[in-house]
């Protein structure tokens, strides 16, 4: 008798200390609020230089669909982004978390304008480009995830998705890369865009 109710205890304690595990912090707009579910946020790179703006829904490459992502070469705002995280419930965007990202509104290009992470022959390495999946979570929408983390200025885009636990991932940071038109590119990048997030 003894000897089940110590197991008991034992496994109690154990759904206990388990559930108590913190939540990753909350990511947080210019303003020091957290970002929320389902709310369009312009997304600005931290160092405003006057030279480099907001992230914009462009047709990239050789200007042919799918759509893609560019950054402004002026200060301006670009287009809003709503995220949604896994648990579509979750009121508050958190780092370190599996998101959708998408543009508010709709695309030239007749497609989800939910972003995805694909090889582009033009640039020739991985591109945030339109026609993701919004929800979902699998094997068949790998490329539809990515994450927020912290930079020492901002915050980054990370492609290093968790959702497939059964699934190899290699995590990259996204960052802008010059393409042949000299639009510049969100796409796979040593050097990660650092950005802040403004309602």
């Amino acid at each position: 008798m003894n000897t089940i109710a110590l197991f008991l205890l034992a496994f109690i304690f154990y759904a206990l200390s388990a559930n108590s595990a913190p939540s990753p912090s909350p990511v947080l707009d210019a303003y020091g609020k957290n970002l929320q579910t389902g709310v369009e946020y312009y997304v600005m790179p931290a160092a405003r230089d006057g030279e480099s703006g907001g992230l914009l829904l462009a047709i990239v490459g050789n200007y042919t669909c799918p759509a893609g992502v560019s950054q402004f070469r002026s200060d301006e705002y670009g287009h809003p982004l709503i995220f949604t995280p896994v648990n579509p419930k979750k009121g508050v965007i958190r780092l370190s978390t599996d998101v959708n990202i998408k543009f508010s509104g709709s695309t030239i290009c007749h497609e989800s304008n939910v972003w995805k992470l694909k090889y582009d022959k033009y640039i020739r390495q991985y591109a945030v480009m339109m026609g993701g999946v919004l929800g979902n979570p699998g094997s068949k929408t790998l490329d539809n995830w990515f994450k927020i983390e912290k930079t020492k200025d901002g915050y980054k885009f990370v492609f290093c998705l968790s959702v497939c636990s059964t699934c190899k991932v290699m995590c990259k940071d996204l960052g802008i890369v010059l393409d042949g038109n000299g639009m510049q590119r969100l796409a796979v990048s040593k050097d990660p865009l650092s950005v802040i997030f403004y309602k």
